[in-house]
């Protein structure tokens, strides 16, 4: 059974599983990953390898959904 952990998430705690991976609580937080950029303790991941970063307790991640404009 997987534990609670806290994270922060674009600067808020957040709570998740003990081992949850990056695209996994992209799904948590109903975010597309093909529309964000992800940055995991001040490394930006590629998304090919959100499902291969685990997160840890008190990790930080930053979610950038990108804007179209003009």
């Amino acid at each position: 059974m997987r534990r609670p952990m806290q994270v922060q998430v674009n600067g808020e705690p957040r709570e998740t599983s003990e081992g949850q991976t990056l695209a996994g609580l992209l799904e948590e937080l109903g975010i597309e990953a093909t529309q964000v950029a992800v940055e995991w303790n001040r490394e930006v991941v590629r998304r090919s390898l959100l499902g291969q970063r685990r997160l840890a307790e008190g990790d930080r991640v930053e979610v950038v959904r990108f804007v179209g404009g003009g």
